[in-house]
């Protein structure tokens, strides 16, 4: 799977961590940055462009990182055609895909630990969107807000 990964200073780590463990796995990664560990950049400059290749489809899933991953979440979700959450237990990571057909996840590298995303990142990227009428219909009224 293409995946897309971005992180400022508070999530650095974990998104170097979690590069490697993901192309070990066999995906191609996009790492949007950071590229080096700044504590005065700023989520927005990386998440921003992570969720417009997602938008676009030039990766299929994006993962967002930040110290909470309330900011990047935030940043992710203002990116029309991006359905971004922010994540911390294994049922959401894999019920926002299935029913939400969410294509970004945003961890927060301060509330959850590296194995326990690493977990949450493979459950998002093992799920599908069931594509059922109820959640198609759901989706278009949040669609309908983008517009």
């Amino acid at each position: 799977m293409k995946i897309g990964i971005a992180a400022d200073h508070g999530g650095f780590t974990m998104k170097e961590r979690l590069v490697q463990a993901l192309r070990s796995a066999g995906h191609e990664v996009t790492d949007f940055g950071a590229f080096s560990l700044d504590p005065a950049d700023d989520y927005p400059d990386f998440v921003i462009p992570l969720a417009g290749a997602v938008a676009k489809g030039e990766v299929e899933r994006g993962i967002a990182l930040c110290s909470s991953g309330v900011g990047a979440s935030i940043a992710a979700s203002k990116v029309r055609g991006v359905r971004a959450a922010l994540i911390h237990d294994n049922f959401s990571a894999h019920q926002g895909v299935e029913d939400d057909d969410m294509n970004v996840i945003c961890l927060g590298s301060l509330v959850v630990g590296y194995a326990q995303a690493w977990d949450l990142v493979s459950s998002f990227l093992a799920a599908r969107f069931s594509g059922a009428e109820r959640h198609r219909r759901r989706l278009a009224k949040v669609a309908a807000l983008e517009r």
